[in-house]
């Protein structure tokens, strides 16, 4: 009978770690962001989004917002992108996420995030190949997060004011009582 427990803990174990591998890196160390853009493109964080004529609402709520951008097809950096939404909370702005998808696209993005904002090379805990790659660039005001998974060729990226993100989590709660 222990033997059998010690067998099947084992078996447990190697489950784990497999499944471990399958799943993915766990949270990436963050490669300190230079040239923070304290926001995105020509706007800055806490700007009302309501006031951009080139922003339109797609998902109104009591506190939190989403907007895209009222011109033709979604691109960053010159990329064409499945979509680019723009993120308010309580009136002003605080993520942008992008979505994408191709190897070819994720590579281009993840040149010019290296390139804008500070190289991958040899940093621990950075996840530079396998099904789930993560990458994240941390600045004073600004922290960039870029996710891409191998299998399905999709691509995330956000890109967040450190300091009024958390108040999403804060809206979440409250709405959620």
């Amino acid at each position: 009978m222990i033997g059998r427990q010690r067998i099947h803990a084992g078996q447990h174990l190697a489950l784990l770690g497999l499944l471990f591998c399958l799943i993915g890196p766990s949270p990436a160390h963050a490669v300190p962001l230079v040239n923070d853009p304290n926001g995105f493109q020509s706007m800055t964080w806490g700007v009302a989004l309501t006031a951009k004529p080139d922003l339109e609402v797609t998902t109104p709520g009591p506190h939190v917002n989403e907007f895209r951008s009222r011109d033709g097809a979604p691109s960053y950096a010159g990329i064409p992108v499945e979509s680019v939404r723009f993120l308010s909370v309580d009136d002003q702005f605080a993520r942008v996420t992008i979505r994408y998808q191709g190897t070819d696209r994720h590579k281009q993005i993840l040149a010019y995030l290296e390139q804008q904002f500070g190289s991958l090379e040899r940093i621990p805990g950075q996840m530079m190949r396998g099904l789930n790659q993560q990458y994240t660039w941390r600045g004073t005001d600004t922290e960039i997060n870029l996710t891409y998974h191998a299998n399905t060729e999709r691509g995330y990226i956000f890109i967040d004011s450190r300091t009024l993100t958390p108040r999403f989590n804060d809206r979440i709660t409250d709405s959620a009582e």
